[in-house]
C-alpha cells in the first residue's frame, strides 16, 4: 500500500525546544504541524519529529520511541578509518577506476553512507520529499562529527527531485550511477522485510519507471550503471556485463564502454 504523504505525515511538535524549525518543515513539506495536546493516531500515520537530536520518521509504533533515521554511524565490523578498504560486492561492482558516483536512488542514504565511507566522491538524488529530509537531517549530522571535521571532509552533496530528469542537468559526467530501485516484493508471504524498508515502500511506493531511470543513467554515466536489486530479480537492463552477489542480493554491472 503506498500512502498519500501530504495526508498521511504530520510534523509534531511536542513542546520542547524552540517550535521554528517545526513550523518551517511542516512549510516546506506543506503538511500539517501538530502538538502532542492534539495527537490523533487514527488520522496520521506518519510523523515527523526530532528525537535525540536527529530528525525521526515515526509511526503507532514507535511514537514513543527513537524512530526511524539516517544512521550516519559506521556499519557493525566495519573499519573507523577513512577511506575504509573498498572490498566486498558493493565494492567490486564498483570498479577501480571509479571516482565519482551518483546514487540516483538513495532511500535512506545507507549504500550512499557506505560509498562516502570508501573514498568516492558520492552526490545522492532522492525524489520523496520527506526522505530527502530525513537525508538532509543525516548529512548534516555526519559533517558535525569529529572526524569529518579533522579531515576537512563534506558529506555526499544531495539533490531532491526525480532522477530521470536531473542526471541530465548534472554539471559534470559521472563515472558510476549507482540505483536500487523498489523491486515488487517475491511474494505475499516471503519473510518480512527491515522496518526501513517496509516504510520507504510505504510512502514511495514501487519505482514503475525504473527501466526509464536504467535508460538514462546508462547514457550519461562515464564508466558503468550498478544495479542493486534482489537474487531473484531478472536483471533490470537485460544481461549485465558482470555480477557480484551479496546476501541475498546482486550487484548488475552494465559497463557504458559497450553503448552504441
Amino acid at each position: 500500500m503506498k500512502y498519500d504523504w501530504q495526508k498521511d505525515v504530520a510534523v509534531l511538535y511536542e513542546g520542547l525546544g524552540d517550535i521554528e524549525p517545526f513550523q518551517q518543515l511542516a512549510i516546506r513539506l506543506d503538511i500539517p504541524l501538530i502538538s502532542a495536546q492534539t495527537l490523533n493516531l487514527d488520522k496520521q500515520l506518519f510523523f515527523l519529529s526530532w528525537r535525540d537530536g536527529c530528525l525521526s520518521l515515526l509511526d503507532k509504533e514507535s511514537i514513543q520511541k527513537s524512530g526511524l533515521t539516517v544512521e550516519i554511524d559506521h556499519r557493525q565490523g566495519e573499519q573507523r578509518s577513512w577511506p575504509i578498504a573498498k572490498s566486498g560486492a558493493l565494492a567490486q561492482a564498483m570498479g577501480r577506476k571509479t571516482r565519482t558516483v551518483v546514487d540516483a536512488t538513495a532511500g535512506w542514504g545507507q549504500d550512499s553512507l557506505a560509498m562516502f565511507r570508501m573514498g568516492y566522491d558520492v552526490l545522492s538524488i532522492e525524489r520523496s520529499s520527506i526522505m530527502a529530509e530525513l537525508l538532509a537531517d543525516g548529512f548534516g549530522r555526519l559533517a558535525k562529527l569529529e572526524w569529518m571535521q579533522h579531515l576537512k571532509l563534506a558529506p555526499p552533496q544531495l539533490l531532491v527531485g526525480s532522477a530521470i530528469d536531473m542526471l541530465e542537468q548534472l554539471p559534470f559526467q559521472p563515472d558510476c550511477i549507482y540505483l536500487d530501485p523498489m523491486f515488487p516484493p517475491k511474494r505475499k508471504k516471503s519473510a518480512l522485510a527491515k522496518k526501513s524498508i517496509m516504510v520507504l515502500r510505504d510512502l514511495v511506493g514501487d519505482d514503475l519507471d525504473k527501466e526509464q531511470l536504467f535508460a538514462t543513467a546508462f547514457k550519461v554515466a562515464g564508466k558503468r550503471v550498478v544495479v542493486k536489486s534482489p537474487d531473484y530479480a531478472e536483471p533490470l537492463g537485460g544481461k549485465p556485463s558482470e555480477s557480484f552477489h551479496g546476501k541475498l542480493l546482486r550487484y548488475d554491472v552494465y559497463l557504458t564502454q559497450n553503448k552504441v
